[in-house]
């Protein structure tokens, strides 16, 4: 009996878990969106002041992701 007992709090924990995760997840990606809007709303801005942000990007040489680490 207290291991059925123990399992059924396994499972209630592992339950919860999920629940709260997936609720942490849909407000990630709130902000996510509103990050990105803002973003879409800057670009539009440089582009028309001008700005060729796809040109910059390019001249610019990448770095790998170590240097920038450290």
């Amino acid at each position: 009996m207290a291991k059925e007992q123990n399992k059924d709090e396994q499972i209630g924990f592992h339950k919860g878990a999920l629940t709260t995760l997936a609720k942490e997840r849909e407000e990630m990606m709130k902000i996510l969106s509103i990050v990105e809007q803002l973003m879409q709303m800057h670009i539009k801005s440089l582009q028309e002041l001008g700005v060729d942000l796809q040109k910059q990007s390019q001249a610019k040489p990448k770095k790998p992701i170590e240097d920038a680490l450290r």
